[in-house]
């Protein structure tokens, strides 16, 4: 497979962002992670359950089982994060799995998220995926609903997460997804 041909920028509401792919144990993929977990052990904590960090094996974010990617906003201030991995096969064939989206608080609404998963879902691609799998937790309503206008449906469990209670899936199109759609 060729190498991704990414726009290193894009105009999208709310201005101005670069997408670009990241160790995921860089110092700025580092700190957005840590941001996410800390959100998340709060958001359990208001349920009674205790959420355990854990950040990443770097090598299941490295091409091609897997991509990390930073937003970074017009500044070139690294705002959101997020991956895809190689899993085991689902029923359509290769599997990648989205993990850690992640837009920091003051820029979410701009559709960057959109963007993001939009951006993933090509690389996926160039992966050769046949689907896009994620899971989530009810409690993040925004992010449940962003995946649902992604066009992800919601499926049974494909693993055993305790910090999820849904999961979605997405064939990919042959063809690539384009910018802004």
């Amino acid at each position: 497979m060729g190498a991704c041909a990414h726009p290193p920028r894009a105009a999208y509401a709310g201005g101005v962002v670069a997408l670009r792919e990241s160790p995921v144990d860089a110092p700025d993929a580092h700190e957005l992670l840590g941001e996410y977990f800390a959100s998340r052990e709060i958001g359990f904590a208001h349920q009674n359950v205790v959420y355990t960090t854990r950040f990443p094996d770097p090598a299941l974010f490295e091409p091609p089982v897997g991509v990390f990617v930073i937003v970074d906003d017009d500044d070139g201030a690294p705002v959101g994060c997020g991956g895809i991995r190689l899993i085991p096969d689902g029923p359509r064939g290769r599997r990648y799995e989205v993990k850690h989206l992640y837009l920091r608080p003051g820029t979410r609404g701009r559709g960057w998220g959109r963007l993001l998963l939009e951006d993933l879902q090509r690389r996926a691609i160039d992966f050769g995926a046949s689907e896009l799998v994620l899971d989530t937790h009810h409690s993040l309503e925004a992010a449940g609903a962003l995946y649902a206008r992604s066009g992800f449906v919601e499926i049974p469990a494909y693993n055993d997460s305790r910090y999820a209670n849904h999961w979605f899936e997405k064939p990919i199109p042959a063809e690539p997804v384009r910018m802004g759609t």
